[in-house]
């Protein structure tokens, strides 16, 4: 079984805050009042809480006020900032619209919820949100749509029977005799991998533990007699004592003539 990660202040992320209540929030607070570091990290951790809660400081604490407070949903409690315990109102935001729909809290809602927020919010089908409320909502959600006519969308063993089947929630948005009918389902969570690169040490000790007896086998195999650089055998069949003049002489019958005339020879008889 999966166990649950510990919340705390210094863990909390803009989207695990989404998994609070308000007085979730004050009990985190409360016990990171331990910790020597709150004051400096405590803009940080407002402004995480910022982002799924509206924080509102009560300025003035009276029956009449806090009553007004609790009417709007706020819930009030203590929070000690720059080492003053001062009151403070918070709200989970509500998702109420598609514009409402962050990378954040997409992961934080069902299909369900999802299917109330599109309904509620436009009727001109799924394309005509933006593109970037579509990334938004497909990356927590499966999502795919049909437009046909009206009788023919909850035909037995059609689209429709099929996706409700494999739990799909669903929003039909009609279309004069038409209608588009679009699906959603929850993504399953994925856990993010961490991945740690070993450092030199690490390597060579897994070297080691894969084949510790690497260096002694090296020493017991034969040695290779490496003979690159010895001189060729060919290289004594040429022996630079042994050229001579003759060696590059070339003679002629008559160096003078060069056989010049009998060329002049032909010549004359061919005109």
């Amino acid at each position: 079984m999966k166990k649950d990660k510990v919340i705390t202040l210094k863990t909390l992320t803009k989207s695990s805050v989404w998994d609070l209540q308000e007085n979730d929030v004050f009990r985190l607070w409360e016990a990171a009042e331990k910790d020597n570091d709150l004051k400096d990290n405590q803009r940080k951790y407002i402004s995480t809480i910022r982002s799924a809660f509206e924080m509102e400081p009560v300025t003035v604490d009276r029956p009449e006020v806090l009553e007004k407070l609790n009417a709007r949903g706020f819930k009030v409690g203590t929070l000690r900032i720059d080492d003053k315990n001062e009151k403070y109102a918070l709200k989970k935001r509500p998702i109420m619209r598609v514009t409402d729909l962050t990378y954040e809290n997409i992961s934080h809602i069902t299909a369900t919820k999802l299917i109330e927020v599109l309904e509620r919010n436009f009727g001109g089908g799924w394309e005509s949100l933006p593109q970037s409320i579509q990334d938004i909502i497909e990356s927590g959600f499966d999502i795919s749509t049909t437009t046909l006519p009206k009788d023919r969308l909850k035909k037995p063993g059609g689209l429709y029977e099929k996706k409700l089947a494999d739990d799909y929630e669903v929003l039909v948005v009609p279309k004069g005799t038409w209608v588009e009918a679009i699906f959603a389902k929850e993504k399953p969570k994925m856990e993010k991998v961490r991945m740690k690169f070993a450092d030199e040490e690490e390597i060579k000790r897994d070297d080691d533990l894969l084949d510790p007896d690497e260096e002694d086998d090296d020493e017991d195999a034969p040695e290779i007699e490496d003979h690159y650089n010895d001189p060729d055998e060919d290289d004594d069949a040429f022996d630079d004592d042994k050229l001579t003049e003759e060696s590059y002489r070339t003679t002629f019958e008559d160096p003078e003539n060069l056989g010049l005339d009998d060329a002049e020879d032909v010549a004359d008889e061919d005109y």
